[in-house]
């Protein structure tokens, strides 16, 4: 899917045609949108260096264009087999617009799109690629928010885990941490070769705003490195307490094996076919049966003292 946008004076506008200074947003084009921004001047490798989901993150500089390839984040949902990934997205500045070049909806174009930056303009073509930069940054500390607070739920349902379910899911978030130092490293790269480049010194607010979106990257790397080293923690540490809780199990359902065994071992001696003391009396029935709630009190006072139960 193609759009068109450009900035006015109320924000981004969609257009119908591509016009100078504007921004065409590319989301899994279609093999005739492929050949629309062809004819546009768009050199076909940049947009299948795009849409390749094993590109990593790179830059090419050519007469006529500059060509940005990120990996930003993005959610595939909470019932997949890794919950976050990072997809690439291709950034053309030709010398009549920009061009972003993804194959699935991210939120870094969406948030674009849905005028979160008042100073964003399509025709300053440099500083829109800034504020994508900085976007996928504050994506990526977005989504690591999130990997922590899914983290501290599985941590408090794995204290009285017995099953495997919830050590899977931590193996999920690992997965998605992976990725996502992967992803962030690879940018980390890109965005010093385009500082030492000079690309954004032209003004002095993109030489600022690309330092803030290196302290917000080199942050989400750091995240990434603290969230990472605590998972590996949090994976040791709970097989350990899985299998301690299965054994806290395995204690208690010994324990109240021999208590209900007591009576019937009781019974077992006064149900034989020999004389027995007391089998005259009136009082024997419960006599035994005192003699096994005797029996049973003592022994649970025993587990209990023991922490058996």
């Amino acid at each position: 899917m193609l759009t068109i946008y450009k900035s006015t004076e109320q924000g981004l506008q969609a257009l119908e045609n591509a016009v100078n200074g504007g921004w065409i947003k590319a989301v899994d084009p279609t093999p005739e949108e492929i050949q629309q921004l062809i004819g546009w001047g768009i050199d076909p490798d940049l947009i299948n260096y795009s849409l390749d989901q094993d590109e990593m993150a790179r830059m090419e500089r050519d007469e006529g264009y500059v060509f940005i390839l990120l990996r930003v984040p993005y959610f595939q949902g909470a019932g997949t087999d890794i919950p976050y990934i990072t997809v690439p997205l291709g950034i053309i500045l030709a010398d009549r617009f920009v061009i972003t070049v993804c194959k699935f909806e991210n939120d870094v174009t969406r948030v674009l799109c849905n005028g979160k930056y008042r100073g964003l303009k399509t025709a300053k073509r440099y500083r829109f690629a800034l504020y994508i930069f900085l976007e996928t940054a504050a994506r990526y500390l977005s989504h690591l928010r999130e990997i922590n607070k899914t983290t501290a739920a599985l941590e408090d349902r794995l204290e009285q885990s017995t099953r495997n379910r919830e050590v899977l899911e931590l193996l999920k978030v690992q997965k998605s941490l992976v990725y996502f130092t992967t992803g962030l490293r690879s940018n980390q790269v890109v965005m010093e070769r385009l500082q030492r480049s000079r690309m954004f010194n032209h003004f002095e607010e993109d030489d600022d705003l690309l330092e803030d979106v290196l302290t917000e990257n080199q942050q989400a790397i750091g995240m990434t490195d603290i969230q990472t080293n605590i998972l590996a923690g949090l994976m040791d540490a709970f097989a350990s307490i899985i299998s301690n809780n299965l054994n806290s199990v395995m204690k208690v359902l010994a324990a109240l094996t021999i208590v209900i065994n007591i009576p019937t071992i009781v019974a077992s001696f006064y149900g034989m076919n020999v004389s027995l003391p007391g089998e005259n009396s009136p009082l024997a029935f419960l006599s035994i049966l005192g003699i096994s709630l005797a029996l049973v009190t003592i022994a649970v006072l025993i587990f209990a003292r023991r922490d058996w139960f």
